[in-house]
């Protein structure tokens, strides 16, 4: 059986807000940690998303 190369990812906010995303990411080509700048409904404005594990 071939192992699954897309993983979920969770994207937190770096405004400790609590809110977060979850994505898809590429675990292959992908090596470094997953850093996105995506909107936070709870500070109302965009910032930096970044990646963490799923519990």
């Amino acid at each position: 059986m071939a192992k699954n190369v897309t993983i979920k990812v969770k994207l937190v906010s770096s405004a400790d807000t609590g809110f977060y995303y979850v994505t898809r990411k590429n675990s292959r080509t992908m090596t470094d940690k997953l850093v996105k700048k995506k909107y936070d409904p709870v500070a109302k404005k965009h910032v930096e998303f970044r990646e963490s594990k799923i519990k």
